[in-house]
């Protein structure tokens, strides 16, 4: 159990904020490791969106303040939140440079644990959970807010608002059980080259509530072909039925094998557009993505993580909330195998899209393809719903 804070004490909280995380996603970048990436993020016209979704977990603990002490890094990295937020806090390091890095993050790690805390909540990615790993360890519970490109570590929430949600039962003191959970991380380079080589780099404590806290992602691919060629020939009899709409292909080795099936060409960790069964555009950002759907019919076909269940938010940035808003729920087509649905042993989808009315929208009942004319339908969770809360 995690060890709580003495009645009339200030529940200890460190708060370690990557600002930079997560700002590669939505321009197809596959990440945000290193300086040269993170400029040509920023010269691209990237959003810094951490502060945001450190801001949505910190909203659930507002109400409680009075019994949190927060202890931050300066400016961009938790100190102007919480102070713009109202929270008592104090100041334990203070990054050389506003673009900060690895080496920041760590010795924001390390300056958290000179001060004993209760309990650190922190933002980023699986790059930011490895670093923290690193000078941490399982001396004291963490918890993860995700805002990066890639999040396969287990020490994170499904969203931003359920780390708030985690936290908020923490501080009131209510009976939370904590767990050693995996942090996992993929080289970036190879990544980029479409080829996902992920490792456990260690492990750290986590405050364990099963609805809220994510699975380690089950890499590899799908190896019952005959399913997934099922799967695609019915996806293929749609594209087939609709040669004026646009099909957004989304990333994934189920939706790889439609395009293999198709002839085309894929990117297996972006997004493709084709048309009539030809490449329309490979490999799109946020914005190419919306300027391409301009007074066009179109579909998204995608898959979901396996072991986790996301299928908006994490690795598909592009499929941004404003695109979502156009496109609609109706014209998603979803496809996995039942294989892959049944490990998530009756666990709800996820939709992360960063946008709240999106999220809701998204929720309720979906149709999931499983095989040629064969679907089922299944649960997207509503993570906004006060009865989470």
């Amino acid at each position: 159990m995690l060890n709580q804070p003495k009645p009339c004490r200030l529940f200890k909280l460190g708060l370690l904020v990557n600002p930079y995380a997560g700002i590669g996603g939505a321009l197809a970048l596959k990440g945000s490791d290193g300086v040269e990436i993170r400029e040509k993020a920023l010269a691209m016209g990237a959003e810094k969106k951490a502060l945001d979704k450190t801001r949505l977990a910190l909203e659930h603990i507002v109400s409680i303040k009075d019994q949190v002490q927060l202890y931050v890094a300066s400016g961009d990295m938790g100190e102007n939140l919480a102070k713009d937020m109202g929270f008592s806090y104090s100041v334990v390091y203070q990054p050389a440079s506003s673009q900060t890095e690895s080496q920041d993050s760590e010795a924001t790690a390390k300056a958290l644990l000179a001060q004993q805390v209760d309990l650190i909540l922190f933002a980023g990615g699986d790059g930011t959970a490895r670093n923290v790993c690193h000078v941490v360890g399982n001396s004291v519970p963490v918890l993860g807010v995700p805002a990066g490109c890639k999040i396969h570590s287990a020490v994170y929430a499904i969203t931003p608002a359920a780390a708030g949600r985690v936290l908020k039962q923490v501080i009131k003191g209510e009976i939370v059980s904590v767990s050693d959970a995996e942090v996992m991380d993929i080289d970036e380079v190879l990544f980029r080259k479409g080829r996902v080589n992920a490792r456990q780099f260690g492990e750290m404590q986590v405050p364990t509530e099963l609805r809220y806290i994510q699975a380690v992602k089950m890499g590899g691919k799908e190896s019952d072909e005959l399913v997934l060629a099922d799967i695609a020939a019915h996806i293929i009899e749609i594209i087939e039925d609709h040669p004026e709409h646009l099909f957004v292909m989304g990333s994934g080795s189920t939706v790889e094998f439609i395009m293999q099936e198709l002839g085309i060409k894929n990117t297996l960790l972006g997004v493709d557009v084709i048309k009539n069964k030809q490449l329309i555009a490979s490999d799109v950002t946020a914005n190419e993505l919306l300027a391409l759907i301009i007074n066009q019919s179109c579909k998204l076909v995608l898959t979901l993580i396996g072991g986790q269940g996301h299928i908006i938010g994490r690795g598909n940035q592009q499929l941004s909330a404003n695109f979502l808003k156009q496109l609609g729920k109706d014209n998603i087509l979803l496809v996995a195998t039942k294989g892959k649905i049944s490990n998530l042993s009756g666990r709800p989808l996820i939709v992360d899209s960063g946008d709240t009315a999106i999220d809701v929208q998204m929720s309720g009942l979906i149709s999931i393809i499983t095989g040629y004319h064969d679907q089922v339908l299944y649960p997207i969770a509503n993570l906004h719903s006060k009865d989470l809360v």
